[in-house]
């Protein structure tokens, strides 16, 4: 048995599952297998559990690479067969107005289009990024801190240690997001959606003080920064 297999028989789902079906099923398992759910006086069963826990974490964050990786080929794919493609200049010359600007909306767009894309590491302090589509995109231990991200599309994406220090990160679209031991002091997510989204170890202030701001942000199902799943 292949190891995707096999983390798709840990979770419990068909290979070729969507995203969206491998967090729920990774949510559904967590929250059996807490830790916390299993009383203290019972330190055999608790092991078991903190071991199961491991093993479905792993499954999760393998199938998630998977998936990142699958979309990222198919836009790098998609950008190649765009490029390859004839272009006359003479007939674009004598294109319409309207022509015109409609594919100067298309570029516009493919430009804000950066799902699936690589940006390890990445530098966009103080950028406006605002309504770009960074869906499933690896953006782990990215320099994110003062940039505008107003709307933003990072669905899925792994922020894994990133640093969203007083990010702008209004009405951001951060469903199923990985956001583990991420820095998110001093971050406006109001409005945002963190529907599933992982923020196991996540830094969100000090000193028993929240220092989020979290104003309207729906939190269903996600994993808070202590552990437990919201409801």
């Amino acid at each position: 048995m292949s190891d995707l297999n096999r983390c798709y028989k840990v979770l419990g789902i068909e290979p070729g599952a969507s995203p969206e079906e491998v967090n729920q099923a990774y949510k559904d398992l967590a929250f059996i297998w807490h830790p916390d759910r299993i009383p203290e006086d019972n330190p055999r069963l608790r092991q078991k559990a903190e071991e199961k826990l491991k093993e479905i974490n792993h499954a999760r964050d393998e199938l998630r690479s998977f998936q990142r990786n699958t979309s990222k080929k198919t836009a790098q794919s998609q950008r190649s067969q765009s490029r390859t493609q004839p272009h006359n200049t003479a007939a674009n010359s004598r294109s319409r107005p309207n022509e015109q600007a409609k594919s100067h909306h298309q570029t516009n767009s493919a430009r804000s289009d950066l799902s699936g894309g690589d940006f390890r590491g990445a530098n966009f302090k103080e950028k406006d990024l605002s309504g770009r589509n960074f869906s499933y995109a690896n953006l782990s231990q990215a320099n994110l801190s003062d940039a505008f991200l107003h709307k933003i599309n990072l669905q899925g994406a792994c922020l894994y240690r990133a640093n969203l220090f007083r990010a702008n990160l209004l009405q951001a679209n951060l469903r199923d997001a990985d956001l583990r031991e991420t820095n998110l002091i001093g971050a406006d997510l109001s409005g945002a959606d963190l529907s599933g989204a992982d923020l196991t170890d996540a830094k969100v202030g000090m000193n028993d003080r929240l220092l989020v701001k979290l104003v309207g942000a729906k939190l269903t199902g996600a994993i808070l920064p202590d552990g437990t799943i919201h409801d």
